[in-house]
């Protein structure tokens, strides 16, 4: 199954290990995932103009059977894709560290909610 994964990342690249972590894990799970940050801005080293950005973010939203929003920080991009592949009837998981705030936008379009103490432990919710 295809997932596009729409997470909040940093030019810093802070959230990094946490990214290869969450990507390691859908693999695990079974997941052909795609996310920018890593397969196309390639940690940063490319750079998009604003609207080739968007135009590849909806390109892989369209190609994938399921977007995953990490949305335990928030940011705007994540509820474009989010607003995006729901228009497209494309199913969105949620995946949240416990007690992140989701916003009931969010809650209302997401097809399951998971949340998790650390990114390890997602490959069993997944599974379910």
């Amino acid at each position: 199954m295809k997932a596009y994964l729409a997470i909040k990342f940093h030019e810093d690249c802070k959230n990094k290990k946490l990214i290869e972590t969450i990507i390691e894990v859908l693999e695990k799970s079974g997941f052909e995932v795609k996310t920018i940050i890593k397969d196309y801005e390639k940690w940063g080293k490319v750079k998009f103009k604003p609207e080739e950005l968007m135009k590849l973010t909806f390109k892989l939203i369209d190609s994938s059977d399921l977007l995953i929003i990490e949305f335990s920080e928030k940011g705007v991009g994540l509820g474009i894709e989010a607003g995006y592949a729901y228009s497209k009837n494309i199913p969105i998981v949620v995946i949240a560290k416990k007690g992140s705030d989701i916003s009931n936008t969010l809650l209302g379009i997401a097809k399951e909610v998971i949340l998790y103490e650390n990114p390890e432990e997602l490959t069993l919710k997944l599974k379910k």
